[in-house]
């Protein structure tokens, strides 16, 4: 072989590699939860239901061991603010357990 097919099997073989390299990445991050469209028609969806002002399932919430304003906010479905204008009282930094929380006016 002469010197300039040893250039080009070794171009086609570093560009077979990268192309290999590139089809396993695809194919490990469609499996483990990447970007596919049904992930972000789902986001999407969830998104659209959220701007809805929905109003919550129940009056008032019974702050459980362990529980953070956040987390109340997230289990409720109702924002950390809407809480707290609700219960102006309410220390987030000193919640106890079974104490009652306002969810709706």
């Amino acid at each position: 072989m002469n010197r300039t097919s040893k250039l080009i099997t070794r171009l086609l073989a570093v560009i077979a590699l990268v192309a290999a390299v590139v089809a396993v990445f695809i194919v490990v991050s469609n499996n483990t939860g990447g970007d596919d469209d049904s992930s972000k028609k789902d986001n999407r969806a969830g998104k659209t239901a959220k701007q809805k002002k929905k109003q919550p399932k129940q009056a008032s919430y019974e702050v459980q061991e362990g529980d953070t304003l956040t987390g109340i906010a997230n289990k409720t479905g109702v924002s950390v603010d809407r809480i707290e204008a609700l219960n102006p009282e309410l220390d987030p930094q000193a919640l106890q357990s079974g104490q009652k929380l306002k969810l709706k006016n």
